[in-house]
Order: structure tokens, then C-alpha cells, then sequence
């Protein structure tokens, strides 16, 4: 936001003197010459220059900012290389996966990532800097330990994964996902709660997705299988955004609209995240 400073004119006053010089009562023989008056104009006043309106800094200028947009376009193209085992801070688990897709056949993948590039916009106009683990929707991985690794390096001030669940059909709604101490994210336990907490707010304030009502307990769930979680050195939470074998939560899932006010939904809260306290 711009906030323009208003320049104050200087004012010019002009003061007069006499306009002329009072007659004797009684003339003299001899007048003597008499000098002209003249009026005198004292230096304009001024006024001091208004003091220009300070502009606020962008609100996250400085920060780095983390997105993980869950699996890639291409991901079933290559199961040998999904299939390779990784280390997730706990135990071995596989690269990825193909993630999962709605009834129409609206992948994960393609999901996450517009929903993340609406979100970069979002996190640059605010003045951060953003960092994804992934450019585009068209190739594979890279392997979730490897997602976690780029973020670290990054130092990323908080970062994100997004997904959408794969879930019954009958059930609803988002979830966030949070990191139990493991080793490596001992340092970012509580600072991931705090901005979890701040995730699921905006949700329910920004977004109408409601909590989920088949997984985890109020819209959360503590997990420890996960390399994104588990080896982060960074604040982080996972979000499952709705579930996409759901045909209402599909059906939002896939709507430019909605993933803009998901983006707007975890700015908010990123903002919130990494505002001083009052």
C-alpha cells in the first residue's frame, strides 16, 4: 500500500504601512520637503511542510516462505522411480505417490499445484520471497525426503505442504497435519502447532470448507510417518484441503475460486504466523 505525502504551499502575506504623511495645522512661510513614506513588507511566514505519512512495509518483507505442492503431474508415468525407499527421519517409506483424484478425474497433483501458485502470487505482492519444491505440473517428484531438504536449505521462516485427501465418500472436510518430535524437528514442534492453529483459523474464517468429519479430531491429526514432517527444521504443517472422493468437496476443490481462497486462507495465516506479537 502507497500513501501519498501532502507538500503544504507557504502562504504570502503582504502587510501595508501609512498611506501617507498627516499636514501641518499651520502652514510655514517656508515648507521644507517632506519624504515619501514608504510601506514596508515584512518577510512571508511559513508553514511547516506536513510530515509525509510513513508507508508500511509489506508484511511479509524479508521472510521466505515454503510450499510444498504435494506429488507432481507425471508421477504414475515412473513407479520404479516413485517405488525407491526413503528415509523419513523414523523409518523407510516410498519416494511419493501419484496422490489421489476426484470422480472426474481431477488429480491431487494438478489441484496442489494451482492452488500453490495462487498462493506464490499472494506471499510476492506481500513482499516475500517464496520457495517451492516444485516448478510445474509436468514432470516427477522429487521424493518427499528431498521436498523437505529444499525447504530446510531455504531457511524458510514457515512453510506449507498442501494436499487433498483420498478419503471415504461419505466424508468431509480439511485437516491439518502436524509433526511429532523425531530428531530433526525437535526445534519446530511448538513453533508448527502454533502456526497450525493459525492455518486451521483462516480455514474456518476465509474458506467454507468445514473440518473434517471422518479423519482426525476438530480438523487435526498428529502424524509421525511422514518425511515432510519429520525431517523439517523449519515451522510446518501439512493441510489436507477437502476430500476429493467427496462429491461436494470435489466439486469446490476444483474451482478457481476456491483455491483463491485457499491461498488467501494461508496467507492470512502465514501473516498471522510471523506478525510481532502485540
Amino acid at each position: 500500500m502507497m500513501a501519498a505525502a501532502a507538500a503544504a504551499a507557504a502562504l504570502s502575506v503582504t502587510a501595508c504601512g501609512p498611506s501617507s504623511v498627516a499636514a501641518a495645522t499651520h502652514p510655514p512661510a517656508s515648507r521644507p520637503a517632506t519624504a515619501k513614506a514608504t510601506a514596508t513588507t515584512p518577510a512571508a511566514p511559513t508553514s511547516p511542510a506536513a510530515t509525509p505519512t510513513p508507508t508500511p512495509a509489506a508484511p511479509l518483507a524479508g521472510k521466505t516462505i515454503g510450499i510444498d505442492p504435494g506429488h507432481n503431474g507425471q508421477n504414475k508415468s515412473d513407479p520404479a522411480y516413485l517405488g525407491r525407499m526413503v528415509w523419513n527421519g523414523r523409518e523407510m517409506e516410498t519416494c511419493d505417490t501419484t496422490g489421489t483424484e476426484s470422480d472426474s478425474g481431477y488429480a491431487e497433483a494438478a489441484f496442489t499445484f494451482a492452488v500453490s501458485t495462487d498462493l506464490r502470487a499472494d506471499l510476492i505482492r506481500d513482499g516475500a520471497k517464496v520457495v517451492m519444491t516444485r516448478q510445474n505440473n509436468d514432470g516427477v517428484g522429487p521424493c518427499v525426503d528431498r521436498r523437505a531438504q529444499i525447504l530446510n536449505a531455504a531457511r524458510s521462516s514457515v512453510a506449507i505442504d498442501i494436499h487433498g485427501d483420498g478419503g471415504p465418500v461419505s466424508g468431509r472436510g480439511f485437516t491439518v497435519l502436524e509433526p511429532v518430535a523425531d530428531g530433526p524437528n525437535d526445534g519446530v514442534i511448538a513453533s508448527s502447532l502454533r502456526f497450525g492453529a493459525d492455518v486451521h483459523a483462516a480455514m474456518l474464517a476465509d474458506t467454507s470448507m468445514p473440518v473434517a468429519d471422518y479423519y482426525g479430531q476438530n480438523g487435526y491429526i498428529s502424524r509421525n510417518d511422514l518425511a515432510g514432517l519429520n525431517l523439517t527444521t523449519v515451522p510446518k504443517i501439512l493441510i489436507e484441503c477437502g476430500n476429493m472422493r467427496n462429491a461436494t468437496d470435489a466439486r469446490l476443490m476444483q474451482t478457481p475460486a476456491f483455491q483463491q481462497q485457499l491461498a488467501a486462507a494461508f496467507t492470512a495465516a502465514i501473516v498471522t504466523f510471523l506478525s510481532p506479537p502485540a
